[in-house]
C-alpha cells in the first residue's frame, strides 16, 4: 500500500497534520489549565478523537455543568459524523471490522481529503493516510500541551484557533483557480472585517467561507 500512495498526497497529509498536532496542544493546554484529570485528557483524545467535542467537553466541565451535560452537548455537535459515514461506508473499507477503525478516524479533514481525491483507490489510500496521521499528531499534541499547560495563561495569544482555516485553505486551493483564489481570497477577508465588529471571535472566520461562492461564478455550467 506505501508503494501505492501518492507522495503529493503524503506532502499534503504532513502539512494538516502539522496543523492538527497545533490545535491539539492548544487543546491540551487548555485542559490543563481548566483542571481536567489528565486521565481523562488522554482519554478524550484516544477513545473520543473528536476535536470539536473535545473543547465542547472542556468547557462544559470547567463551566461547573455535569458531565451528562457534556456527553450529551458532545453527540450533538458529532451528529454531522451519521452522514460522513453514509457517504464514506464505500471508500473506507470493504470488510466490518476495518470500517470500525475507519470509523474512529473519521473527522472533517480526513473525509475532506480523501473526498477531494475521488471515490477510487487513491481516495481510500488517501482517508487511511491522513487519518492515522492525524490521529497520532493529535495525541502527541494534546500531551505536549498538558505538560506546557500551566507555563502559557493563554494558549490562544499564539493563534492556534487559526490553524484550522489555514488547514481548510491548503485543501481549498488546490482545486481552485489562480482568479478564483483571488476573487475567494479579497471576499473572504472583506466579509469577515464586516462580521468582526458585530460577531464573537471565532466567528468571522467562518463567515468569511461565503467567498467560496464567488468560486462558482463565472464558470461554463
Amino acid at each position: 500500500m506505501l508503494r501505492t500512495i501518492d507522495r503529493d498526497d503524503v506532502r499534503d497529509a504532513l502539512a494538516l497534520a502539522a496543523a492538527v498536532g497545533v490545535v491539539g496542544a492548544s487543546f491540551g493546554a487548555l485542559a490543563a489549565a481548566a483542571h481536567v484529570p489528565v486521565p481523562i485528557t488522554i482519554g478524550l483524545s484516544l477513545f473520543v478523537f473528536a476535536g470539536g467535542s473535545q473543547f465542547l467537553v472542556v468547557a462544559v466541565v470547567a463551566a461547573g455543568a455535569s458531565p451528562v451535560a457534556a456527553v450529551l452537548a458532545g453527540l450533538l455537535l458529532n451528529a454531522r459524523h451519521l452522514p460522513f459515514g453514509l457517504a464514506m461506508s464505500g471508500i473506507v473499507a470493504d470488510r466490518w471490522p476495518l470500517k470500525l477503525l475507519g470509523a474512529h478516524i473519521m473527522i472533517d479533514e480526513s473525509v475532506a481529503f480523501s473526498r477531494a481525491r475521488g471515490t477510487g483507490r487513491r481516495a481510500r489510500h488517501a482517508y487511511w493516510l491522513v487519518g492515522g496521521l492525524l490521529f497520532v499528531f493529535w495525541n502527541v499534541g494534546a500531551a505536549v500541551g498538558m505538560l506546557g499547560g500551566a507555563a502559557v495563561p493563554d494558549p490562544n495569544a499564539f493563534g492556534v484557533d487559526a490553524a484550522f482555516p489555514a488547514a481548510l485553505l491548503a485543501l481549498l486551493l488546490p482545486g481552485l483557480r489562480v482568479a478564483d483564489a483571488r476573487r475567494v481570497g479579497l471576499t473572504g477577508a472583506a466579509v469577515a472585517l464586516v462580521a468582526t465588529p458585530f460577531l464573537p471571535p471565532g466567528l468571522p472566520v467562518l463567515v468569511a467561507l461565503l467567498g467560496l461562492l464567488v468560486a462558482g461564478r463565472g464558470r461554463p455550467a
